[in-house]
């Protein structure tokens, strides 16, 4: 055993790996991408790691891989899960031979989310037992017993951390390789009445499972993960704080070496360690509940008051003492705290660190999708158009001055929202944007809905050859896999080919006048047609030369500035200048330049 000084996200995989996880399967999402990444840094090749098209598809492989008596891992984001939800539900109906860790990283705030779900409640809704650290230790540490709880109990099992424990340092003491377990799966036994979910095998193993949950609510409330950290002694407070994750590092934080209040620290959500909740309430007059995203403990406790008659208050979102969204911090909490407590709580100053600048998030300069978005707006500059986008870099397309994404739901609906608005509106010009990594992962599904519904749009795939916005993993598309092997790689205009779709063009978003006329022509044509805007991601390349601007020449319209929104681009004493530590010279400012004023670039 040695220490290691690791983010949150690598001490999950070190502690999967210590396990002896034979299959990792996930799709990349933030903040849960580097627990993949680093399984596959750390695993020498011992174990199989895959980059799934979507969270559904990785659900289905970890879950035959743990038929076969495999120990597996899933990684996804929050709403990743969602994607995963249709397997999964059914799988905890069937359960596991091997051991299956489903890693689920939430997303208070949200930092980069659509949502704020909260997979604790998740876990109650499909009834599977989630585990939920409190910091980069208990990370690693809950990722091997949620292994061993899996296989004991024949059932999948979350591991829900939150964006500051996935993206948090500790230095911890992890095991060195020689000291990892060594999992050697079984393989796959025929059984078809335990591998074939009927209705009567699920009926059967619903009162199980139930049954189950029960009793590991009273073994999760001898956890180590769930305790009560009692107050100073020698006061009378009758009042205690309840909290859970990261927001248990906030409450001692806040609460200091000084703090008179008792804290229940639940570290096993779901099944709620019941017996625990009940000794820490007795004698105890208000409780405030500290916790994101959801009152998921607030209600468990409330529940324990009421089937064990304790006259306990207990307080926190549902009665207005915590806010109901958001991320907590430790100013934040300290308030909270403060004004429950009283005299309870040292006063403590706030902190002190000065307010960081808001800098809103812009495509890159040299983003291939701005030029993509350029070209189409160009194209369509008068007619009455909608213009769908999905999730990805592009979303920045809405911002101004491109304003070009009018939607954006969850990844590939762009597709079929843009299916939705043209069979209300036929008379409206239809566009769907959508990424090369979204196509394979949820984008198909959507073309194929539109040809065969014989909708009339346009879809616009971004195709910069890697998945940009969570790191640049490889996808179907790229030729690569997450081992290392080279592969023929998926292509888009065939499969859209396959579908049905005569028209499909590809094309250089950087030729901008090209561009333009393919989108002018494309569009015009009836039925479902698309277009590939290729060009690699500007992150992926160096620049051979950079644009520069003649000031001699320049004119100060401002046309580049005024309608490119690239962030290298920038006035100054009445002339346009570009900013050579972000130019990449991809020539799009230099070809809509009306006198010239710019060159020297080298189209990508």
């Amino acid at each position: 055993m040695h220490t290691e000084f690791v983010m949150g996200n690598e001490a999950i995989a070190l502690g999967a790996l210590a396990a002896g996880v034979n299959v990792v399967a996930g799709y990349p999402g933030t903040p849960s991408t580097e627990v993949l990444e680093a399984v596959a840094k750390h695993g020498s090749g011992r174990v199989y790691v895959e980059w799934s098209c979507n969270e559904k598809a990785a659900m289905e492989v970890a879950a035959g891989a743990a038929y076969a008596g495999a120990r597996t891992l899933v990684t996804c984001k929050q709403v990743g899960l969602n994607v995963a939800a249709d397997p999964l539900m059914s799988l905890e109906y069937l359960g596991v031979k091997g051991g299956m860790v489903v890693m689920v990283a939430d997303d208070p705030g949200p930092i980069s989310s659509q949502t704020e779900q909260d997979t604790r409640t998740f876990a109650q809704f499909a009834k599977v037992p989630v585990f939920d650290p409190s910091s980069v230790a208990e990370a690693y540490a809950m990722v091997r017993d949620a292994f061993e709880l899996s296989e004991r109990e024949s059932t999948p099992v979350f591991l829900r951390a939150t964006t500051r424990v996935d993206h948090g340092y500790e230095a911890i003491e992890v095991l060195d390789v020689g000291e990892w377990q060594t999992h050697q799966a079984e393989g796959f036994v025929k059984d078809s009445s335990r591998w074939v979910i009927f209705p009567r095998l699920s009926v059967a193993n619903h009162a199980k499972i139930e049954c189950r949950n029960a009793r590991l609510a009273n073994e999760l409330a001898q956890s180590p993960y769930n305790s009560v950290v009692p107050g100073r002694t020698g006061r009378t407070v009758r009042k205690g704080v309840a909290t859970h994750g990261i927001n248990y590092a906030y409450v001692r934080e806040a609460l200091g070496d000084e703090g008179d209040l008792p804290v229940l620290k639940v570290g096993t959500p779901f099944p709620f360690p019941q017996d625990l909740a009940r000794e820490f309430l007795e004698g105890l007059d208000e409780v405030l509940c500290v916790e994101e995203l959801d009152p998921v403990i607030e209600r468990a406790l409330l529940q324990v008051c009421g089937t064990f008659g304790l006259n306990v208050r207990i307080r926190g979102k549902l009665t207005g003492d915590m806010p109901p969204s958001g991320e907590n911090t430790v100013d934040s909490v300290r308030r909270a705290i403060a004004a429950f407590a009283g005299d309870a709580m040292p006063e403590q100053p706030e902190s002190q660190a000065p307010q960081l600048p808001v800098r809103p998030p812009v495509l890159c300069a040299g983003c291939p999708h701005r030029a993509s978005f350029y070209a189409v707006k160009r194209a369509m500059h008068g007619k009455k158009t909608v213009y769908c986008g999905d999730i990805g870099c592009y979303t920045l397309g809405n911002a101004q001055p491109l304003d070009m994404v009018d939607t954006c739901l969850c990844m590939g609906a762009g597709i079929t929202i843009a299916q939705g608005i043209y069979h209300v509106e036929p008379n409206t010009t239809c566009f769907a944007f959508v990424g090369d990594s979204t196509f394979f992962a949820s984008g198909i599904t959507g073309v194929v809905n539109a040809y065969y519904n014989q909708a009339d749009l346009t879809v616009i795939v971004l195709d910069n050859s890697t998945t940009a916005m969570t790191g640049h993993q490889p996808h179907p598309g790229t030729g690569r896999t997450m081992m290392g092997e080279i592969v023929q790689a998926v292509s888009i205009e065939a499969v859209l080919r396959g579908i049905g779709l005569t028209t499909v063009e590809t094309v250089n978003p950087f030729d901008h006048k090209l561009a333009v006329r393919t989108v002018r022509r494309v569009s015009a044509e009836p039925g479902v047609k698309a277009i590939i805007f290729k060009s690699p991601c500007a992150m992926l390349q160096r620049p051979k030369a950079q644009s520069t601007v003649d000031p001699s020449t320049c004119i100060g319209c401002g046309r580049c500035i005024r309608e490119l929104g690239c962030p290298a681009l920038f006035f100054q004493d009445g002339k346009a200048r570009i900013d050579e530590g972000q130019c990449n010279g991809c020539t799009l400012c230099e070809q809509l330049c009306p006198v010239g004023a710019i060159s020297g670039g080298e189209r990508l």
